[in-house]
């Protein structure tokens, strides 16, 4: 069993890179890769923690891209030396979504509510951790501040893209997201590309395209999909000749307690061939 996309707190996750190691180890986990939100501050921890429990353990980023509509995000696996451009990329990202919580909190403490920036970041960790808090951190916090009772029921009245106090993101250039990543000696996924909120009817076309431009995978296995369209997008991954991966996306218990590492859409064991005979065979033939 394997998992190819987790989260730690380095950025939106429950449990620390080493946790979240030791935690694969006790699930049987035999290759695990860590892929935080535009952020690779946690995978130093991670390798030394799981050189130590013998993982296969896959150094990874998930960095969110401009598009025009849902959601592209776009995993790196198997980083081997982050690039000055990767670097680049993920400063201006971190930047952008400490902005944007700033510019939340403001709009909600301009319309009466008890909030404000400076508590935010106190309660979620302190300043050390600014630059990685995002949307699933201002619902706990304004679940800590009683403003709502559950952190989903903070994005349908606050967070979420119709809710009043909603502030969209401005992601990374594509190419350049690409570019850095394969640069860094990575692999280049399209991570649950049902997200990008493209038909059927099109979604080949927009994946073909994608992968002109030198994205090399598609994680056809994703908790947030159903089994039968994670099977339909296999299937496409290999008409278009994508390596196809495959994860949990987990994020911890208290985060998203519907996900299990180790485990995808179909509540299905992720296999070890979408390691070693997709994502290795990849790896050994990226350069840095």
């Amino acid at each position: 069993m394997i998992d190819l996309h987790t989260h730690s707190t380095a950025s939106d996750g429950e449990l620390r890179p080493a946790e979240l190691v030791a935690l694969a180890k006790e699930s049987g986990v035999s290759v695990l890769a860590l892929t935080d939100h535009d952020t690779f501050s946690g995978l130093e921890e991670a390798k030394d923690a799981a050189k130590n429990a013998e993982i296969i353990f896959v150094p990874g980023i998930e960095i969110n891209i401009s598009w025009p509509s849902g959601e592209f995000h776009l995993l790196g696996l198997g980083l081997k030396s982050i690039c000055e451009e990767l670097e680049k990329i993920t400063r201006a990202l971190q930047d952008e979504r400490k902005s944007r919580n700033q510019g939340i909190l403001r709009r909600m403490a301009e319309a009466g509510h008890d909030v404000s920036y400076e508590e935010f970041v106190s309660l979620s960790g302190g300043e050390g951790r600014e630059n990685t808090l995002g949307r699933p951190h201002l619902a706990s916090y304004f679940v800590k501040k009683n403003l709502v009772r559950k952190t989903q029921a903070a994005f349908d009245k606050f967070l979420g893209k119709s809710a009043p106090f909603y502030i969209g993101r401005q992601g990374a250039v594509l190419d350049e997201a690409i570019f850095a990543i394969k640069k860094s000696g990575g692999v280049p996924v399209i991570a649950h590309p049902l997200s990008l909120y493209v038909s059927w009817g099109k979604i080949a076309d927009i994946l073909r395209e994608i992968k002109s431009r030198g994205v090399q995978g598609l994680e056809a296995w994703h908790p947030g999909a159903r089994e039968a369209d994670c099977r339909r997008l296999e299937r496409l991954g290999r008409e278009l000749k994508l390596l196809v991966t495959a994860g949990s996306d987990f994020h911890g218990k208290s985060v998203r307690a519907d996900r299990r590492i180790g485990i995808t859409a179909g509540n299905i064991h992720i296999p070890e061939r979408y390691y070693y005979d997709e994502l290795l065979p990849a790896l050994e033939n990226s350069v840095t």
